[in-house]
């Protein structure tokens, strides 16, 4: 076999080996490409997902939130709520046999707010008021339905300073108790609190001549 015989055909092979390894490559490629976009398939149905299931679960929280915001207040004492321990009235009892005499003022001052989807007007009737420790006094908030239909509403509320929650005491209030209001319909609410003399005393609230006690109003599903 001649020399230029062998020449073409070791060429045929080496093109034909080429054709093989772009052939290879090419698929390789495809197979990742397409191995690629399932995974970001993937990816993007648990994200929707993740995301659907968050949603669903801030909504459930919402109406859940309220009884388990009030167990965990009425079992740590947070926002004010008296602990089964010790009744409001014990503590008044227990504080005038001291017979101690507060003479420091505290400035309690009063928030509102509606949650998003409550059509209410929700507001304090009074800006503010003084008190010193030992000392109890009432304080009103008006809620307006000014939707078509009736409502029902359930509230929650915070103190702040956190820390300064624990001496602040409800001997009569709405929260966590359903209010149901006709369209157009207007109540005004009261609030019986109770500051602890023991504020004067403690150490930790030095400096602290102001709290806010906040509501917030959530729509109670009729279902």
């Amino acid at each position: 076999m001649s020399w230029s015989r062998i020449s073409s055909r070791i060429s045929l092979l080496n093109h034909s080996k080429n054709l093989r390894i772009l052939s290879h490559e090419s698929s390789q490629r495809h197979y990742a490409s397409h191995a690629s976009h399932a995974s970001t398939e993937r990816k993007s149905k648990k994200t929707l997902l993740y995301l659907t299931a968050l949603v669903f679960a801030m909504v459930g929280s919402s109406y859940a939130a309220v009884p388990l915001y009030r167990r965990f207040c009425q079992a740590t004492g947070y926002g004010g709520t008296v602990q089964r321990r010790e009744s409001v009235e014990e503590k008044i009892a227990r504080h005038e046999k001291d017979g101690t005499v507060a003479t420091r003022e505290i400035v309690v001052q009063f928030n509102a707010d509606v949650a998003d989807g409550m059509p209410w007007k929700f507001v304090p009737t009074q800006r503010e008021v003084r008190v010193k420790p030992g000392e109890s006094a009432l304080a009103f908030y008006t809620a307006e339905n000014r939707s078509s239909k009736p409502i029902t509403g359930v509230s929650t509320y915070n103190v702040t300073p956190m820390k300064a929650a624990v001496y602040f005491n409800k001997i009569q209030c709405f929260c966590f108790e359903e209010q149901r209001l006709l369209p157009g319909e207007q109540i005004d609410m009261p609030v019986f609190f109770y500051i602890d003399p023991e504020f004067e005393t403690d150490a930790r609230m030095d400096g602290i001549n102001n709290l806010i006690l906040s509501y917030t109003f959530f729509k109670v599903s009729e279902e």
